[in-house]
């Protein structure tokens, strides 16, 4: 299984998919199916209003959850939600500081095991918490910070999931071997010229020795982790005890 198609439902959603057309995301198009879902079409006014004051007072607006509700629903339903496994049905995703931080392993679960997928990005203070209760079946960061809305959040997992389908990026290998995606940094790359400013590309890299360049790189990645992100290198560690 493999993702075929993200829902996008923002209040600015041509952010989205202007920030999407570019590079080899822009010319994934026949390899999955975006939609981009503008929740104000959804309003229940002429002014198009979206959102309200928090009960109960306290600063800023949310997001109605009338409002999103109606916008989840012209993708999905609660009764689909309920009966349908989350593999098989649009699973939703709520892009929120409060969520779980995206991983590179998390990202590569979600491209395999979800065929589609409802990101909602929030705005203001927030959404009403009934509409999470409700439709959310996950939220997610991706990062200990706040963004003014959710849009730039969406443009960051849409394109770390897309790029993970096959046949988006040409290569394979190259997918392989990006830092991170087997829990350690990239080794230190080169190319042309082989001299720069008095720094040399290693001789080991141009000795024709796979093996050599292979044991080399795996060095380099595990002490490029231990030294760089020592957070990672103590997790691998657990993983692998």
């Amino acid at each position: 299984m493999a993702l075929q198609k993200i829902h996008f439902i923002s209040l600015f959603p041509d952010v989205i998919r202007d920030g999407l057309s570019h590079s080899l995301i822009g010319k994934a198009g026949d390899k999955i199916t975006l939609n981009f879902i503008q929740l104000r079409d959804f309003a229940k006014n002429k002014h198009k209003t979206v959102d309200d004051t928090p009960s109960g007072g306290g600063a800023g607006m949310l997001l109605k959850p009338d409002v999103l509700f109606d916008a989840w629903s012209s993708v999905t339903s609660l009764e689909e939600k309920r009966l349908r496994p989350a593999a098989e049905r649009p699973y939703t995703i709520l892009l929120s500081p409060q969520g779980k931080l995206l991983a590179q392993s998390k990202a590569k679960t979600m491209a395999s095991h979800h065929r589609e997928l409802i990101i909602v990005t929030g705005h203001y203070e927030g959404v009403d918490e009934r509409f999470i209760d409700l439709c959310v079946d996950e939220e997610m960061s991706i990062g200990d910070y706040v963004l003014t809305g959710g849009e730039f959040a969406a443009l960051v997992v849409a394109d770390v999931l897309i790029r993970l389908i096959p046949g988006v990026v040409g290569s394979e290998e190259s997918v392989a071997r990006d830092s991170l995606e087997n829990g350690l940094l990239k080794a230190p790359q080169y190319t042309r010229p082989r001299e720069f400013q008095g720094l040399t590309v290693p001789d080991v890299l141009l000795g024709g020795n796979h093996a050599a360049i292979e044991k080399w790189r795996s060095e380099q990645s595990q002490a490029r982790t231990k030294r760089k992100r020592p957070d990672l290198w103590e997790a691998l560690k657990k993983t692998k005890q």
